[in-house]
């Protein structure tokens, strides 16, 4: 998988929300992800991909990587470019 590029809207930050910023990825030039939400955590930023609620007011990932090297792949592109 290659992340062919990298959008991000930064946010101003609040002391209300957590959310710094929404990221949009493209793999291999065929594929895109579109509202990756960028959280500030506790101890780090981390990536809340897409989702969808749920009747019973749950959140489910409509997208996500199916293993940890993807999504620490992914999570550092799209950090790297917040940071810029």
């Amino acid at each position: 998988m290659k992340i062919t590029s990298v959008k991000v809207k930064k946010f101003e930050e609040s002391e209300k929300s957590h959310l710094l910023g929404v990221a949009t990825a493209v793999i291999d030039n065929e594929f895109i992800i579109t509202d990756i939400k960028i959280i500030k955590g506790i101890n780090r930023v981390f990536l809340a991909m897409p989702s969808e609620k749920m009747p019973d007011g749950t959140f489910r990932d409509i997208v996500h990587p199916l293993n940890t090297e993807c999504r620490q792949k992914l999570e550092t592109t799209i950090i790297n470019e917040f940071n810029k």
